[in-house]
Protein backbone atom coordinates (compact mmCIF):
# COMPACT_ATOMS: atom_id res chain seq x y z
CA UNK A 1 0.00 0.00 0.00
CA UNK A 2 2.94 2.64 -0.19
CA UNK A 3 4.58 4.54 2.72
CA UNK A 4 2.83 5.88 5.45
CA UNK A 5 2.18 9.55 5.21
CA UNK A 6 2.90 11.56 8.36
CA UNK A 7 -0.28 12.14 10.67
CA UNK A 8 -2.25 9.55 8.84
CA UNK A 9 -4.99 7.85 10.98
CA UNK A 10 -6.33 4.35 11.14
CA UNK A 11 -8.37 2.34 13.14
CA UNK A 12 -7.41 -0.42 16.04
CA UNK A 13 -9.10 -2.06 18.33
CA UNK A 14 -8.62 -0.97 21.95
CA UNK A 15 -7.78 -2.64 25.77
CA UNK A 16 -8.28 0.04 27.91
CA UNK A 17 -8.99 -2.48 30.86
CA UNK A 18 -11.86 -5.27 32.31
CA UNK A 19 -14.66 -5.56 29.54
CA UNK A 20 -13.85 -2.11 28.37
CA UNK A 21 -12.63 -2.25 24.77
CA UNK A 22 -13.07 0.43 22.21
CA UNK A 23 -12.52 1.17 18.42
CA UNK A 24 -10.48 3.64 18.12
CA UNK A 25 -9.13 6.13 15.39
CA UNK A 26 -4.77 6.50 16.21
CA UNK A 27 -2.19 7.29 14.43
CA UNK A 28 -0.69 4.63 11.86
CA UNK A 29 2.30 3.84 12.57
CA UNK A 30 6.15 4.23 11.21
CA UNK A 31 7.70 1.73 9.00
CA UNK A 32 10.69 0.22 10.91
CA UNK A 33 11.88 -3.43 10.46
CA UNK A 34 8.51 -4.26 8.47
CA UNK A 35 4.76 -3.20 8.24
CA UNK A 36 2.18 -5.32 7.43
CA UNK A 37 -1.57 -5.05 6.75
CA UNK A 38 -3.86 -7.33 8.77
CA UNK A 39 -5.99 -9.20 6.89
CA UNK A 40 -7.72 -11.70 9.55
CA UNK A 41 -7.05 -12.09 12.99
CA UNK A 42 -8.32 -14.69 15.19
CA UNK A 43 -9.65 -14.11 18.99
CA UNK A 44 -7.81 -16.15 21.42
CA UNK A 45 -8.97 -17.32 24.73
CA UNK A 46 -6.09 -15.21 26.65
CA UNK A 47 -8.15 -12.19 24.90
CA UNK A 48 -11.11 -12.62 26.94
CA UNK A 49 -9.08 -13.56 29.60
CA UNK A 50 -8.09 -10.14 29.78
CA UNK A 51 -11.14 -8.76 28.99
CA UNK A 52 -13.38 -10.70 31.65
CA UNK A 53 -10.59 -10.21 34.34
CA UNK A 54 -8.75 -7.26 33.93
CA UNK A 55 -4.80 -6.59 32.92
CA UNK A 56 -3.27 -9.77 33.66
CA UNK A 57 -1.00 -10.14 30.29
CA UNK A 58 -1.29 -6.30 29.20
CA UNK A 59 0.66 -4.25 31.40
CA UNK A 60 -1.20 -2.17 33.81
CA UNK A 61 -0.67 1.97 33.07
CA UNK A 62 2.03 2.12 36.44
CA UNK A 63 3.81 -1.72 34.89
CA UNK A 64 4.86 -1.05 31.63
CA UNK A 65 6.58 -4.07 29.78
CA UNK A 66 9.95 -4.23 29.94
CA UNK A 67 10.51 -4.33 26.47
CA UNK A 68 8.10 -2.13 24.37
CA UNK A 69 7.76 0.01 27.33
CA UNK A 70 3.78 0.08 26.24
CA UNK A 71 0.86 -0.14 28.99
CA UNK A 72 -3.07 -0.35 28.19
CA UNK A 73 -4.93 1.43 26.68
CA UNK A 74 -2.87 -1.00 23.76
CA UNK A 75 -4.09 -2.66 20.32
CA UNK A 76 -5.25 -6.14 20.62
CA UNK A 77 -5.01 -8.76 18.65
CA UNK A 78 -2.06 -11.24 18.09
CA UNK A 79 -3.52 -14.34 15.66
CA UNK A 80 -2.99 -12.75 12.43
CA UNK A 81 -1.81 -12.84 9.06
CA UNK A 82 -1.52 -9.76 6.08
CA UNK A 83 0.16 -8.65 3.82
CA UNK A 84 3.65 -6.90 3.35
CA UNK A 85 2.75 -2.93 2.46
CA UNK A 86 5.79 -1.46 3.45
CA UNK A 87 9.39 -2.51 4.52
CA UNK A 88 12.53 -1.01 6.34
CA UNK A 89 15.75 0.13 5.44
CA UNK A 90 17.60 -2.64 4.74
CA UNK A 91 15.40 -5.49 5.11
CA UNK A 92 15.91 -8.58 2.18
CA UNK A 93 14.00 -10.80 3.22
CA UNK A 94 10.68 -9.20 2.21
CA UNK A 95 8.94 -7.31 -0.18
CA UNK A 96 5.66 -5.61 -0.77
CA UNK A 97 2.82 -7.95 -1.74
CA UNK A 98 4.29 -11.17 0.49
CA UNK A 99 1.63 -12.99 2.18
CA UNK A 100 2.78 -13.71 5.55
CA UNK A 101 1.41 -14.75 9.18
CA UNK A 102 3.21 -12.44 12.59
CA UNK A 103 5.00 -14.89 15.23
CA UNK A 104 3.87 -12.39 17.84
CA UNK A 105 6.65 -13.17 20.83
CA UNK A 106 8.90 -10.62 21.98
CA UNK A 107 12.00 -11.58 23.13
CA UNK A 108 15.15 -9.34 24.54
CA UNK A 109 17.02 -11.66 22.78
CA UNK A 110 20.12 -11.59 25.51
CA UNK A 111 18.44 -13.56 28.31
CA UNK A 112 20.25 -16.79 29.28
CA UNK A 113 17.00 -18.75 27.80
CA UNK A 114 17.18 -17.12 24.44
CA UNK A 115 21.13 -17.52 24.77
CA UNK A 116 19.67 -21.05 24.63
CA UNK A 117 17.39 -20.79 21.97
CA UNK A 118 14.61 -20.58 23.92
CA UNK A 119 12.93 -17.34 23.48
CA UNK A 120 9.48 -18.77 23.88
CA UNK A 121 10.96 -19.20 27.35
CA UNK A 122 12.40 -15.25 28.05
CA UNK A 123 12.28 -13.49 31.39
CA UNK A 124 11.12 -10.72 29.53
CA UNK A 125 8.65 -12.23 26.60
CA UNK A 126 5.47 -10.76 25.41
CA UNK A 127 3.27 -10.95 22.77
CA UNK A 128 2.33 -8.27 19.85
CA UNK A 129 -1.03 -7.62 20.26
CA UNK A 130 -1.22 -8.16 24.36
CA UNK A 131 2.54 -6.33 25.17
CA UNK A 132 2.13 -3.53 22.73
CA UNK A 133 3.72 -2.75 18.96
CA UNK A 134 0.37 -2.51 18.00
CA UNK A 135 -1.58 -5.74 16.84
CA UNK A 136 -4.10 -7.53 14.75
CA UNK A 137 -7.33 -6.00 15.00
CA UNK A 138 -5.69 -3.10 12.82
CA UNK A 139 -5.77 -1.51 9.68
CA UNK A 140 -1.39 -1.58 9.92
CA UNK A 141 0.98 -2.90 12.27
CA UNK A 142 4.80 -2.81 12.43
CA UNK A 143 6.48 -6.26 12.83
CA UNK A 144 10.01 -7.18 12.92
CA UNK A 145 11.10 -8.61 9.53
CA UNK A 146 11.78 -11.77 11.93
CA UNK A 147 8.15 -12.16 12.84
CA UNK A 148 6.60 -12.21 9.34
CA UNK A 149 6.44 -15.69 8.08
CA UNK A 150 6.05 -16.15 4.81
CA UNK A 151 2.68 -18.05 3.44
CA UNK A 152 2.79 -20.85 0.99
CA UNK A 153 0.08 -20.19 -2.13
CA UNK A 154 -1.69 -22.63 -1.07
CA UNK A 155 -1.70 -21.57 2.76
CA UNK A 156 -4.80 -19.01 2.35
CA UNK A 157 -4.74 -16.05 4.67
CA UNK A 158 -7.51 -17.80 6.79
CA UNK A 159 -5.54 -20.53 7.50
CA UNK A 160 -2.15 -18.32 8.38
CA UNK A 161 -4.13 -16.61 11.18
CA UNK A 162 -4.88 -20.56 12.50
CA UNK A 163 -1.14 -20.66 12.34
CA UNK A 164 -0.46 -19.10 16.03
CA UNK A 165 -2.79 -21.12 17.83
CA UNK A 166 -1.94 -24.64 16.24
CA UNK A 167 1.64 -23.52 16.48
CA UNK A 168 0.67 -24.05 20.45
CA UNK A 169 -0.05 -27.77 19.93
CA UNK A 170 2.85 -28.86 17.49
CA UNK A 171 5.25 -27.22 19.97
CA UNK A 172 3.65 -29.18 22.59
CA UNK A 173 3.71 -32.18 20.58
CA UNK A 174 6.91 -32.26 19.13
CA UNK A 175 8.62 -31.26 23.15
CA UNK A 176 6.80 -34.03 24.83
CA UNK A 177 8.19 -37.68 24.52
CA UNK A 178 5.61 -38.97 23.17
CA UNK A 179 6.75 -41.20 19.80
CA UNK A 180 5.02 -42.55 16.59
CA UNK A 181 2.71 -45.36 17.53
CA UNK A 182 2.28 -44.40 20.82
CA UNK A 183 -1.34 -43.26 22.67
CA UNK A 184 -2.45 -39.66 23.64
CA UNK A 185 -4.82 -38.70 26.14
CA UNK A 186 -6.17 -35.01 25.32
CA UNK A 187 -8.13 -33.12 28.31
CA UNK A 188 -9.98 -30.27 26.85
CA UNK A 189 -11.66 -29.92 23.51
CA UNK A 190 -11.46 -26.00 22.84
CA UNK A 191 -9.06 -24.39 20.46
CA UNK A 192 -6.00 -25.64 21.99
CA UNK A 193 -7.14 -29.47 22.30
CA UNK A 194 -7.86 -29.55 18.48
CA UNK A 195 -4.74 -27.94 18.11
CA UNK A 196 -3.21 -30.54 20.35
CA UNK A 197 -5.22 -33.28 18.01
CA UNK A 198 -4.38 -32.14 14.45
CA UNK A 199 -0.37 -32.39 15.76
CA UNK A 200 -0.25 -35.59 17.04
CA UNK A 201 -2.60 -36.58 14.08
CA UNK A 202 -0.10 -35.61 11.86
CA UNK A 203 2.95 -36.70 13.72
CA UNK A 204 1.53 -40.19 14.19
CA UNK A 205 0.28 -40.88 17.58
CA UNK A 206 -1.72 -44.56 17.12
CA UNK A 207 -4.34 -43.73 19.15
CA UNK A 208 -6.01 -40.39 20.47
CA UNK A 209 -8.65 -40.25 23.76
CA UNK A 210 -9.95 -36.89 24.20
CA UNK A 211 -11.85 -36.34 27.72
CA UNK A 212 -14.41 -33.40 27.38
CA UNK A 213 -17.80 -32.73 29.31
CA UNK A 214 -19.29 -30.05 26.30
CA UNK A 215 -21.26 -32.26 23.79
CA UNK A 216 -20.41 -29.44 20.96
CA UNK A 217 -16.65 -29.87 21.99
CA UNK A 218 -16.54 -33.83 21.67
CA UNK A 219 -18.13 -33.48 17.81
CA UNK A 220 -15.28 -30.99 17.16
CA UNK A 221 -13.14 -33.50 18.58
CA UNK A 222 -13.77 -36.45 16.48
CA UNK A 223 -13.96 -34.48 13.68
CA UNK A 224 -10.05 -33.23 14.01
CA UNK A 225 -8.87 -36.73 14.63
CA UNK A 226 -9.60 -38.18 17.92
CA UNK A 227 -10.31 -41.84 18.03
CA UNK A 228 -12.48 -41.98 21.25
CA UNK A 229 -14.15 -39.46 23.56
CA UNK A 230 -14.57 -39.94 26.98
CA UNK A 231 -16.82 -37.89 29.38
CA UNK A 232 -15.47 -37.30 32.73
CA UNK A 233 -18.63 -35.98 34.11
CA UNK A 234 -20.52 -39.65 32.88
CA UNK A 235 -17.55 -42.06 32.99
CA UNK A 236 -14.45 -43.31 34.92
CA UNK A 237 -12.23 -41.80 32.40
CA UNK A 238 -9.57 -43.15 33.94
CA UNK A 239 -10.55 -46.84 33.56
CA UNK A 240 -12.15 -45.86 30.10
CA UNK A 241 -8.69 -44.76 28.84
CA UNK A 242 -7.26 -48.17 29.87
CA UNK A 243 -9.64 -49.64 28.23
CA UNK A 244 -9.02 -48.22 24.89
CA UNK A 245 -5.93 -49.01 25.53
CA UNK A 246 -5.27 -52.46 25.59
CA UNK A 247 -5.33 -52.26 30.18
CA UNK A 248 -2.42 -49.61 29.89
CA UNK A 249 -2.49 -46.30 30.22
CA UNK A 250 -1.58 -43.21 27.62
CA UNK A 251 1.46 -42.95 27.15
CA UNK A 252 1.55 -39.04 27.01
CA UNK A 253 -1.57 -36.57 28.48
CA UNK A 254 -1.77 -33.37 27.64
CA UNK A 255 -3.71 -31.04 30.00
CA UNK A 256 -5.39 -28.03 28.02
CA UNK A 257 -8.22 -27.27 30.05
CA UNK A 258 -6.26 -26.25 33.51
CA UNK A 259 -8.40 -27.73 35.84
CA UNK A 260 -7.55 -29.93 39.22
CA UNK A 261 -9.96 -32.77 38.12
CA UNK A 262 -8.64 -32.54 34.18
CA UNK A 263 -4.89 -32.83 36.39
CA UNK A 264 -5.93 -36.15 38.34
CA UNK A 265 -7.06 -37.97 35.75
CA UNK A 266 -4.47 -37.01 33.58
CA UNK A 267 -1.74 -38.22 36.67
CA UNK A 268 -3.90 -41.53 36.67
CA UNK A 269 -4.14 -42.43 33.01
CA UNK A 270 -1.02 -42.35 32.74
CA UNK A 271 1.39 -45.31 32.08
CA UNK A 272 4.20 -45.81 34.68
CA UNK A 273 6.86 -43.74 33.71
CA UNK A 274 4.06 -42.03 31.20
CA UNK A 275 4.34 -37.74 31.13
CA UNK A 276 1.34 -35.41 31.67
CA UNK A 277 2.28 -32.38 29.57
CA UNK A 278 0.48 -28.96 31.39
CA UNK A 279 -0.33 -26.46 28.17
CA UNK A 280 -3.05 -24.92 30.16
CA UNK A 281 -2.93 -21.57 31.93
CA UNK A 282 -3.72 -22.22 35.36
CA UNK A 283 -5.83 -19.49 37.29
CA UNK A 284 -5.65 -21.32 40.83
CA UNK A 285 -2.80 -22.76 42.24
CA UNK A 286 -2.79 -27.01 41.68
CA UNK A 287 -1.80 -30.02 43.50
CA UNK A 288 0.09 -32.71 42.38
CA UNK A 289 -0.50 -36.30 43.82
CA UNK A 290 2.92 -36.56 44.62
CA UNK A 291 2.45 -40.31 45.60
CA UNK A 292 1.08 -40.86 41.92
CA UNK A 293 4.23 -39.40 40.08
CA UNK A 294 6.73 -41.36 43.00
CA UNK A 295 5.58 -44.91 42.78
CA UNK A 296 4.54 -44.69 39.21
CA UNK A 297 7.91 -42.68 37.98
CA UNK A 298 5.84 -40.29 35.89
CA UNK A 299 6.46 -37.04 34.73
CA UNK A 300 5.29 -33.48 34.89
CA UNK A 301 6.28 -30.49 32.35
CA UNK A 302 5.17 -27.33 31.67
CA UNK A 303 5.17 -26.32 27.79
CA UNK A 304 5.75 -22.38 26.77
CA UNK A 305 3.70 -21.30 23.59
CA UNK A 306 6.18 -22.03 20.53
CA UNK A 307 9.72 -22.41 19.30
CA UNK A 308 11.09 -20.22 16.27
CA UNK A 309 10.81 -23.48 14.35
CA UNK A 310 7.36 -24.14 14.71
CA UNK A 311 5.76 -21.30 12.70
CA UNK A 312 7.91 -23.26 9.62
CA UNK A 313 6.69 -26.61 10.76
CA UNK A 314 2.86 -25.77 10.94
CA UNK A 315 2.86 -24.33 7.64
CA UNK A 316 4.48 -26.98 6.23
CA UNK A 317 1.96 -29.33 7.39
CA UNK A 318 -1.35 -27.74 6.41
CA UNK A 319 0.82 -26.90 2.57
CA UNK A 320 0.97 -30.74 2.50
CA UNK A 321 -2.30 -31.49 3.75
CA UNK A 322 -1.21 -33.14 6.74
CA UNK A 323 -3.17 -30.54 8.65
CA UNK A 324 -6.54 -29.24 7.40
CA UNK A 325 -7.79 -26.45 10.16
CA UNK A 326 -10.72 -24.90 8.13
CA UNK A 327 -13.14 -26.00 10.02
CA UNK A 328 -11.91 -24.32 13.20
CA UNK A 329 -13.08 -21.15 11.67
CA UNK A 330 -16.59 -20.95 13.06
CA UNK A 331 -17.29 -17.35 12.38
CA UNK A 332 -16.40 -14.65 10.28
CA UNK A 333 -16.94 -10.75 11.91
CA UNK A 334 -15.58 -7.20 11.04
CA UNK A 335 -14.06 -5.37 13.61
CA UNK A 336 -16.48 -3.36 14.64
CA UNK A 337 -18.42 -6.22 16.23
CA UNK A 338 -15.78 -7.88 18.04
CA UNK A 339 -17.33 -7.74 21.62
CA UNK A 340 -21.10 -8.06 20.48
CA UNK A 341 -20.02 -11.02 17.83
CA UNK A 342 -16.73 -12.27 18.91
CA UNK A 343 -15.81 -11.97 22.92
CA UNK A 344 -19.90 -12.69 23.62
CA UNK A 345 -20.24 -15.08 21.35
CA UNK A 346 -16.95 -16.87 22.66
CA UNK A 347 -18.17 -16.46 26.18
CA UNK A 348 -22.04 -17.21 26.38
CA UNK A 349 -21.80 -19.61 23.69
CA UNK A 350 -17.79 -20.65 23.45
CA UNK A 351 -19.17 -24.67 23.12
CA UNK A 352 -20.59 -23.73 19.73
CA UNK A 353 -17.20 -22.28 18.59
CA UNK A 354 -13.76 -23.01 17.50
CA UNK A 355 -11.94 -19.73 16.43
CA UNK A 356 -14.13 -16.68 15.62
CA UNK A 357 -12.00 -14.14 12.44
CA UNK A 358 -12.10 -10.93 12.11
CA UNK A 359 -12.20 -9.95 8.68
CA UNK A 360 -10.42 -6.93 8.43
CA UNK A 361 -10.58 -5.87 4.45
CA UNK A 362 -14.52 -6.21 5.13
CA UNK A 363 -14.53 -4.11 7.66
CA UNK A 364 -12.85 -1.32 5.82
CA UNK A 365 -14.79 1.94 5.38
CA UNK A 366 -17.35 1.17 2.37
CA UNK A 367 -17.56 -2.49 2.34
Amino acid sequence: MGSVEPGQKMRALRYHGQKNIQLEEIDEPKCGPGQVAPKFCGICGTDLHEYLGGNNLIPRPDHPHPITKETSPLTLGHEFSGIIEEVGEGVTTHKIGDRVCVRPIIYDGSCIACQDGLINCCEKNGFVGLSGWGGGLSEHCVVPHTSAIPLPENVTLEMGALVEPLAVGWHAVDVSPLKPGETALVLGGGPIGLAVIQALRARDASKIIVSEIAPARKDFAKKFGADHVVDPSKEDAVARVKEFNNGKGADVAFDCAGVQPGLDVAMRAVRARGTVVNIAVWEKRATLEMNEVVFRERKYMGIATYSAADFPAVIGAMATGAIKPEKMITRKIKLDEVESKGFKALIEDKDNHVKILVDLDASLPGN
